[in-house]
């Protein structure tokens, strides 16, 4: 860990193995996952969208399986967190306690001390990303989470209300992330400057810095299983597409010192940890679920909140 604080100031981002274990920490993920693909496979069987429910499947080749047959969106049915539009009270979302358990993983929170310090705070801006590759999905739903992901800062995608505030992306692959299978790049040294205007259309659908605003040479970063990339949250990143023959599986989630502003605060943020006052940390997992199910059901029945600040209106969209 010498140095982490440097390179993290210098680079914008570092890279950190053996911080999970394989087996402690992400053998559980994996086992949650499959029971969770095996409730969407059920509901795609009994709806007649696949003609089988091939359990008989190591997961990841079921999950390209599935995918492909039943040409159905399926990120939000896996994610952590809630889609920025079309909230209903039926919007799934994946509230399992192995999930609590991995963002309170205590070698996780030991690392993200080291820059936030030990005031921890859960952002809400999080996500699981489950990519097959990008010849398996159908090209309507190369979109979103379920894409390559084109170039952008993570402060760009939080209200501005929170630009202020030390937020941390904390990337974990939960399959090796290799080149081939759309590992992420960064550039080096870009967190140094402003935030730059994303426009909305890119590659995934989404938000995206145009290519003129792009601050330096892109490094690739391959990574294996239980590393940790910690990113600032002003550098610039993206993703390779999917080219191999399996899936790329990743959480990337963020962490910030308590008392400062999330930037999505219609999305519930609890306390990872507390150093000062350990009672605040939360520790049941019902409360958490319990917090994101109440956050669904008053967006879907009130007026949506605006969830970023680009329209689209700036020259360098045109």
């Amino acid at each position: 860990m010498t140095g982490l604080m440097e390179n993290f100031l210098e680079q914008g981002f570092v890279v950190v193995e053996n911080v999970l274990d394989p087996q402690d920490d992400l053998q559980p993920i994996v086992d949650d996952y499959a029971a969770r693909l095996d409730e969407y496979a059920r509901q795609l069987y009994d709806a007649g969208k696949i003609g089988a429910r091939y359990d008989d499947l190591p997961f990841n080749q079921r999950f390209m399986r599935v995918i492909a047959e039943s040409r159905q969106p399926w990120s939000q049915f896996f994610d952590i967190s809630l889609p920025q539009s079309g909230i209903t009270v039926d919007t799934p979302l994946h509230l399992s306690e192995v999930v609590f358990d991995l963002l309170r993983a205590p070698r996780l929170l030991d690392l993200v001390e080291q820059l936030v310090g030990p005031e921890i705070l859960s952002n809400p801006i999080q996500h699981v990303r489950i990519k097959p590759p990008q010849a398996v999905v159908p090209p309507e739903l190369r979109r979103g989470l379920a894409a390559q992901t084109d170039w952008h800062q993570d402060q760009g995608v939080a209200l501005p209300e929170a630009d202020e505030s030390d937020v941390l992306t904390v990337w974990l692959p939960v399959t090796d992330a290799t080149e081939e299978n759309g590992c992420l790049c960064v550039i080096p040294g870009s967190h140094r400057g402003d935030l730059s205007t994303h426009c909305p259309g890119g590659i995934d659908g989404g938000l995206h810095i145009p290519a003129p605003l792009l601050g330096g040479t892109p490094v690739a970063l391959p990574m294996r299983r239980g590393s940790v990339l910690l990113m600032h949250r002003r550098t610039q990143h993206a993703s390779l597409p999917n080219v191999s023959g399996d899936i790329r599986w990743s959480f990337d989630l963020r962490y910030q010192p308590v008392g400062q502003p999330t930037g999505r605060s219609a999305f519930p943020a609890f306390i990872a940890r507390s150093r000062a006052n350990p009672g605040r940390e939360l520790h049941d997992f019902r409360a958490w679920a319990d917090a994101w199910q109440d956050a669904r059901r008053c967006l879907a029945c009130g007026e949506m909140p605006r969830f970023n600040r680009w329209d689209g209106s700036a020259p360098v969209c045109a």
